[in-house]
């Protein structure tokens, strides 16, 4: 069953919209067990594997190839992204330069690094956003030891300010011609939405507990 094809292709569609929020759920549930286990059996590492399953959680049902790269080309906006058949290489030397870098690099550069490179990429049919603002937040959590606190993840704040963030990955896609990729719009945006997830005030129950 694909939903974006029941529902005429329309993902405006209620039914759509609702499956959408429920894997959504998914995918939330599953990067944080994935990071988890990462730090667990000390596989501190990214992986294109991680990545298929967080595409995977989060367009299984909507759309065609879930999890899988995509097999045409597309466009997105002004931007046309490498061809289908270069997307495989591309996304494992992606991921080869983030192993490398793990330790050494500045973690929030390393980390705009993974965010503007995979919607730069556009690697999957579709949930392309999803999957890469998943996939910086994974490496964020296991580069920094374990889940970060407050109740509203970095995900959904870099979502919350779409316009700036749509702004700091067409800034970078202007500094690659000048032979420099500069990624300081989008790392000075994930340093001020990491520390206002990290400052939120925590709830607490009335049985006491940190919510």
């Amino acid at each position: 069953m694909i939903l974006f094809e029941l529902c005429n292709e329309q993902e405006s569609h209620p039914v759509y919209q609702a499956f959408e929020v429920s894997n959504g759920i998914r995918q939330y549930d599953f990067l944080r067990s994935i990071v988890g286990a990462s730090i667990d059996m000390q596989r501190p590492f990214l992986s294109t594997t991680v990545l298929k399953a967080l595409n995977f959680h989060a367009i299984g049902c909507l759309h065609t190839n879930a999890g899988e790269f995509r097999p045409c080309e597309v466009i997105v906006g002004t931007h046309r992204p490498p061809a289908h058949f270069r997307v495989e290489a591309l996304v494992e030397d992606m991921v080869n330069q983030v192993n490398r870098s793990w330790d050494s690099a500045d973690p929030l550069a390393l980390a705009a690094f993974i965010l503007w490179r995979l919607n730069h990429i556009h690697p999957f049919i579709n949930g392309n956003g999803r999957t890469a603002r998943a996939a910086c937040y994974f490496f964020i959590c296991v580069r920094f030891g374990g889940w970060l606190p407050g109740t509203t993840i970095l995900p959904e704040l870099i979502k919350r300010e779409r316009d700036r963030y749509v702004t700091a990955l067409a800034a970078i896609d202007a500094s690659l011609p000048k032979g420099q990729l500069d990624l300081e719009p989008l790392r000075g945006l994930l340093d001020e939405l990491l520390t206002e997830q990290i400052n939120e005030p925590q709830v607490q129950s009335p049985d006491g507990a940190v919510q």
